[in-house]
């Protein structure tokens, strides 16, 4: 999502329904995060800002530091932040920087989450190796992904249901991304060779997953 062309087109895209999931599914399994004293989140690959703004509307107390390696997602923030409501939007600054290199302003944090970055990724291993470096111990973790279909019609079955209004180029997008994501067994996997063997790994929907679970003390 480096072009200025296709960063546009997913931010004035809508997302709301399954951005609004991603923050009821993290909420459903671990409440209102009252447990964790003045928290800090790190979004993994925040793109414009629209999960990291919601998640600080819905946990009031948080902290949100959003990380993304495309300038041009980064750029399309503003109208997003604009549009929000102003306490939430002043708990979320984004950030640019590039995984596993660049690191986030904060050294640890209690919550790490990411949403549709994994996919993106010519390593995966680099999402999980990146949210252990700066989890603090016992950090919340929650990655929400698309899941790839089994059938290349299914593929384009699901582009024409979920974005067939969408612009040509966003359809085009959003079909690349289908193929070039993870099914449960593949994350399984990875978390594996991570050491989060503990965590959960589910489907929530017939194109989306999450996997979710504490990391260890690192240290």
């Amino acid at each position: 999502m480096n072009e200025a062309e296709q960063a546009r087109a997913y931010a004035e895209a809508d997302f709301s329904i399954p951005h609004e999931n991603f923050v009821d599914l993290f909420a459903e399994r671990y409440g209102n995060l009252d447990e964790l004293d003045a928290p800090c989140a790190l979004d993994l690959g925040c793109g414009p800002g629209d999960v990291a703004l919601r998640f600080a509307r819905r946990f009031p107390r948080v902290q949100v530091d959003g990380l993304d390696g495309a300038q041009a997602m980064l750029a399309a923030a503003p109208p997003l932040f604009a549009r929000a409501e102003p306490g939430a939007a002043q708990r979320v600054q984004l950030h640019f920087g590039l995984l596993p290199d660049d690191p986030p302003p904060r050294p640890c944090y209690d919550v790490i989450i990411s949403n549709s970055l994994l996919h993106h990724l010519r390593d995966p291993m680099v999402l999980w190796r990146s949210a252990q470096r700066w989890a603090a111990a016992d950090a919340i973790g929650f990655v929400m992904d698309l899941m790839r279909p089994h059938s290349e019609q299914q593929a384009r079955w699901m582009v024409q249901h979920y974005a067939g209004n969408e612009a040509d180029l966003l359809q085009d997008d959003f079909l690349a991304s289908l193929h070039a994501a993870y099914r449960l067994d593949e994350v399984h996997q990875q978390l594996a060779d991570a050491g989060l063997n503990h965590w959960n790994v589910e489907a929530v929907s017939d194109r989306h997953l999450i996997a979710w679970g504490r990391f260890p003390n690192n240290s």
